[in-house]
Formats: structure tokens, C-alpha cells, sequence
């Protein structure tokens, strides 16, 4: 399973950015791989419109399973989203990633 994360670094120490659509970062887990690697966003911060649906796109070129982030997406990315098998998680929110991996595992995190 791979567990996406938005995020203001690319470190377990790094934390949540509750913006979806203008992350700084991916994070991504692998658990299968026990590893962790992570997709540079920051490109996003200079597009005027559309960064929800464009950060979705690179998302799903990383094949997550589960999105774990602070607000979760806006409305045209959660439309985007409503045609993929991600599962989305909100409320991590001032956590880091390692936290918010935590709480996910907990289920103390509410799906999208």
C-alpha cells in the first residue's frame, strides 16, 4: 500500500501543508518497500488556476492508495477525485507526516 501525505518537506519530520492543490510536497509511503520518497510541487505555486486538478494528475502518476492531508481538495479536484480509487483523509492538520501517518493508522483521521 502507498499512503500519499501533503507536505511542507520530504522528511517524517516534515509537516502536514493542509493545502492540497498548492503542496509543497508529496510525501509517499511504501509500506510494502518500506520506504519513503517524495514529488517536488512546488512548480505549482505559478499557475494562476487549476492547481487542484493538476496536483490530482500528478498524484495519480504516484499511485497512491490512501491521500492523507489537512483540508483535502477543493471542488474541482474533488471532482477529479470522485473517478479514482483514492481514498482521501482530512483533518492532519499541524501534524507532521510521521504524526499524521499515526493518526491514519489509529483511524482518528475522517474520510473526505
Amino acid at each position: 500500500m502507498k499512503i500519499a501525505f501533503t507536505a511542507k518537506g520530504t522528511e517524517w519530520d516534515s509537516l502536514i501543508d493542509p493545502r492540497f492543490g498548492r503542496t509543497e510536497f508529496i510525501v509517499i509511503y511504501d509500506d510494502e518497500k518500506n520506504e519513503l520518497f517524495h514529488d517536488d510541487n512546488r512548480d505549482i505555486e505559478s499557475v494562476a488556476h487549476g492547481a487542484g486538478p493538476q496536483t490530482a494528475q500528478k498524484l495519480f502518476e504516484l499511485t497512491p492508495d490512501v491521500l492523507v492531508t489537512g483540508n483535502g481538495p477543493g471542488g474541482n479536484a474533488a471532482r477529479v477525485f470522485e473517478q479514482s480509487d483514492i481514498k482521501i483523509y482530512v483533518g492532519a492538520n499541524e501534524m507532521t507526516v510521521q504524526e499524521a501517518f499515526d493518526a491514519y493508522k489509529k483511524g482518528e483521521l475522517k474520510e473526505f
